[in-house]
C-alpha cells in the first residue's frame, strides 16, 4: 500500500486517482434493476432519466453471498472477499466456533479505500443507515483531527466528536432519528450527504441505505416508486453540487415465495438433522442481523458445516435433489468461484433458486412479523445490480466482468478529470 497525495493511492491492489471535485459513492440497498427503469417510466426520477441519457448507465455483479456486508465492504475495499475477508453479514467464528455478527473491525484483513485516502490527506465522509457497518467502514479513520466522519443514521443522536467525527449528527444536521423499519432510515443518509457537502466538503463520500422498501415493495408499486421518487430529489441536489456521483448496490432483491403467498422455505437444519442425526451438521445463514422483521434471517445462500464421519459427497448429493437448490458446492470450490475466504465458510455452499430461501430448522425463523409476501437475497438470481455515473465514461466494461466494488475506480478517475 502507498499513497502519494499529488498522483494519487494505490490500496489492495488497485491505484486511485485524487479527486478534484467529491467523489462519491451511494450504495442503494437492496436495489433490483428494474426499481429504477420502473419509476423513470412513471416520470419520477427526471435526474436519473437524464442521467441515464447524458451519463453512464449500465449493470454489474456484486459478490456472492449477495448481502448487505460482503457487498458494502467489498465497494469499501475495491476488492472480493477473498480478500477484504467479510463474507457474511454473519459467520461460524472459526478461532472460537461461536455463531458471531460479521461486524466487527477484527474481521477486516484489508484497509479500505477510505482509511488510505484518508492516509493521503483527504477528507472523508460517510454515514450509513444502520449502524451495523459503521465501525467497519471506518475502520483507520482518525476522527480528531477534523478530516473524517463517519456514523449511521440508526445512532445519530448518539455520535461523538472522538469516535464518529460529529457530535450528536441528528441535532448538527436537524434531522430526527428514524425508526429503523423505515424509508425515512434511509432519506436520512440522503439527506446528511447533502448537507455534508455544503458544509463539510469531504473528498470521498460514501452513502449507504437499508433495503426496508425493496424487502416490502416490488417495482413499480407505489411504495417503492415513493421511495425513489425521493432519492431522485437528493440525487438532483448532489448533481448540482458538482459531485462525481455513482450509484450502485449492494444486492438486487426477487419474491421468495409460493403462488398463495407464503415463503418458499428449504429448512437446510432439519434435512440434515433428518438424513443424518442431529448435530452431525450445523447450518449457518450468513444473511442473519439484528434486523430480521423483513426477511425473517431468510436468503438465498447458506453454508454448512459437517461432522467427521459425514460424507460430504452423499450430502452433495441429496441436496442437489431437492427442489429449490440451485448449486451445492465444497468449500475450495465455492472460495474459488466466488472469491470467497475458505476458512470463514463451511464445508458446504448452498444456493437456492430466484424464488426460494434457506433456514436453518424451522422452528428457529419467526416469520409472524412478515406483513407482506416474502422478498428477499442471497443468491445468484441477485447478483445484477445497477451501475451508473453522473458522468460520461467510455468504454466501461458490462456485467459480469464490471463489479458493483469497482465503484471508486470509476468515479475518482471522473472526479480528477
Amino acid at each position: 500500500m502507498s499513497n502519494d497525495s499529488q498522483t494519487g493511492i494505490s490500496v489492495n491492489g488497485r491505484s486511485y486517482p485524487m479527486p478534484k471535485v467529491t467523489a462519491v459513492a451511494i450504495c442503494i440497498d437492496g436495489c433490483e434493476p428494474a426499481y429504477i427503469d420502473a419509476a423513470i417510466d412513471a416520470g419520477l426520477m427526471p435526474t436519473m432519466k437524464r442521467i441515464r441519457e447524458t451519463g453512464t448507465m449500465h449493470m454489474a455483479h456484486c459478490v456472492i453471498p449477495s448481502f448487505t456486508n460482503p457487498n458494502n465492504l467489498s465497494i469499501a475495499t475495491g476488492r472480493p472477499p477473498s480478500v477484504h475477508g467479510i463474507c457474511g453479514n454473519f459467520l461460524l467464528d472459526p478461532e472460537t466456533g461461536e455463531e458471531v455478527m460479521m461486524n466487527d473491525p477484527r474481521f477486516l484483513r484489508v484497509p479500505t479505500i477510505f482509511k488510505t485516502y484518508y492516509d493521503a490527506g483527504s477528507k472523508i465522509a460517510i454515514v450509513t443507515a444502520k449502524d451495523k457497518l459503521r465501525a467497519l467502514l471506518g475502520e483507520g479513520l482518525k476522527f480528531d483531527e477534523g478530516r473524517a466522519m463517519c456514523f449511521s443514521a440508526e445512532k445519530s443522536d448518539t455520535t461523538t466528536m472522538a469516535e464518529h467525527g460529529i457530535d450528536n449528527a441528528s441535532e448538527a444536521l436537524n434531522l430526527e432519528v428514524p425508526d429503523v423499519y423505515s424509508a425515512e432510515l434511509s432519506e436520512f443518509v440522503f439527506n446528511a450527504g447533502v448537507q455534508l457537502m455544503k458544509s463539510f466538503q469531504p473528498d470521498i463520500m460514501y452513502l449507504t441505505t437499508t433495503d426496508y422498501v425493496q424487502h416490502k415493495s416490488a417495482p413499480g408499486a407505489p411504495q417503492a416508486n415513493a421511495f425513489y421518487e425521493m432519492f431522485d430529489r437528493y440525487l438532483t441536489e448532489l448533481d448540482a453540487l458538482g459531485a462525481a456521483i455513482i450509484i450502485t448496490a449492494d444486492h438486487g432483491m426477487k419474491p421468495k415465495h409460493k403462488a398463495d403467498g407464503t415463503p418458499d422455505v428449504i429448512y437446510l437444519q432439519d434435512v440434515l438433522d433428518e438424513a443424518y442425526g442431529a448435530e452431525k451438521a450445523r447450518v449457518i445463514l450468513p444473511i442473519t442481523d439484528p434486523y430480521v422483521v423483513h426477511h425473517g434471517a431468510l436468503g438465498s445462500f447458506a453454508t454448512a458445516y459437517l461432522s467427521e464421519g459425514v460424507d460430504a459427497d452423499t450430502v452433495i448429493s441429496q441436496l442437489k435433489g431437492i427442489q429449490g437448490v440451485d448449486v451445492v458446492l465444497t468449500k475450495a470450490q465455492a472460495a474459488e468461484t466466488y472469491e470467497l475466504p475458505e476458512d470463514r465458510i463451511g464445508d458446504l455452499v448452498i444456493i437456492s433458486t430466484e424464488n426460494t430461501v434457506l433456514g436453518t430448522s424451522r422452528d428457529r425463523h419467526d416469520l409472524t412479523a412478515l406483513e407482506v409476501p416474502l422478498r428477499s437475497h442471497g443468491g445468484l438470481s441477485e447478483q445484477v445490480v445497477p451501475f451508473i455515473m453522473n458522468r460520461r465514461v467510455e468504454n466501461l466494461p458490462e456485467a459480469p466482468e464490471l463489479r458493483n466494488f469497482d465503484a471508486y475506480y470509476y468515479v475518482a478517475q471522473a472526479a480528477a478529470l
